[in-house]
């Protein structure tokens, strides 16, 4: 009798003694530098989080998770992609990723013929981890890129007139006329502030390293690198550099909130891309770097361009910590074969047309 009640009482106290446990257990606190403020030095791939969307689809509404069956599909289609990618032998109608699905090299004449696709090859691309996060977006609430403002817009369709104005642009590889049809990114110029630590396909490596004062961002992603002065640090508050000088990567200055780097950035060249919109010279950029345990660094980006976009909105997500990730130099200059290739074909083909 006294031994079942003993394990009745046990069976009450638990609970109970479970409950006191959480109370007492202490915030976790991020170390510090041996100047004070937060430690938030180490290496940051974005890695795991490439194949979330960047928008989510409206169909979700304000939903900002995945529900089990969306999240198994997510699971499916990681070990299809796997197979694909370890497979011994190359297929000559190799299957491609479009959304939720796999097409064939076949059903995608203009991006793939005779088993090569344009774009990087398959053993470049990197593979996230499938998770719940519905998109990169979390506000607006709907996890969508605002709509553009009315001046956006009418700048958009006078672009979008002027292409379809071109000759080229009935070509099935549309217009290379010049390196001015390419890309900064096809240019290996820069993918921007933004484009540089949004997952996007591959080398998705970041690095943060401090000094009294500065805390220095590096990307992976066409090789950048802001050193961003610490207004609360022993170096003092500096203001930003005049409105004449403009980069694309633009100009950073960072303070400390309690825990939370936070980073504002100006002085953009107008017309850097963010997402696949060029943003005004206005627009603003405020990064959050935050520590949430040891390993993890939650990364909040806040896009406010009140000339492109009517109100502003923010990315947000997890970096995890990989002490083993090596950081590659990016020589995208010195292998650009796609910028030759490209305007020697556009060439080619019009001395082909000219016959």
């Amino acid at each position: 009798m006294r031994l079942y009640f003993a394990i009745a009482f046990a069976a009450v106290a638990l609970p109970a003694a479970a409950q006191n446990n959480a109370r007492s257990k202490k915030p976790w606190t991020p170390p510090k530098t041996a100047w004070g403020d937060p430690d938030l030095q180490g290496i940051w791939p974005g890695t795991d989080m490439i194949g979330t969307p960047l928008e989510r689809p409206a169909s979700f509404g304000e939903r900002a998770t995945l529900t089990e069956d969306e999240f198994n599909r997510k699971v499916e289609l990681a070990k299809k992609q796997e197979e694909i990618d370890t497979a011994p032998y190359v297929s000559k109608n190799p299957l491609i990723a479009r959304g939720d699905t796999f097409i064939t090299c076949e059903q995608d004449p203009e991006r793939c013929r005779d088993g090569v696709r344009i774009g990087p090859p398959n053993y470049w691309d990197e593979r996230g981890k499938p998770n719940k996060q519905a998109s990169l977006v979390v506000d607006p609430p709907n996890g969508r890129i605002p709509p553009l403002t009315a001046a956006a817009q009418k700048m958009a369709a006078e672009r979008a007139a002027a292409r379809r104005a071109r000759p080229c642009s009935t070509a099935a590889g549309g217009c290379h006329d010049s390196w001015e049809d390419e890309s900064l990114w096809d240019r290996c110029i820069t993918r921007g502030l933004a484009g540089s630590v949004v997952p996007n396909t591959y080398n998705q490596g970041n690095q943060i390293v401090q000094a009294p004062g500065y805390v220095v961002f590096r990307n992976e992603m066409i090789h950048e690198s802001r050193i961003i002065p610490v207004e609360n640090g022993p170096r003092g508050n500096r203001p930003h550099l005049g409105q004449s000088i403009r980069t694309w990567m633009g100009d950073s200055r960072g303070h400390f909130e309690g825990d939370t780097l936070v980073v504002e950035t100006t002085n953009f060249r107008p017309g850097i891309p963010i997402g696949n919109t060029p943003a005004s010279g206005d627009v603003t950029i405020i990064e959050r770097f935050t520590l949430t345990d040891a390993n993890t660094l939650h990364y909040q980006l806040t896009v406010n361009d009140p000339a492109t976009w009517t109100r502003p909105w923010t990315v947000a997500f997890p970096l995890r910590r990989d002490s083993k990730y090596t950081i590659f130099e990016y020589a995208c200059h010195e292998g650009n074969y796609y910028m030759y290739n490209a305007l020697a074909g556009a060439r080619a083909e019009e001395k082909k047309q000219a016959k």
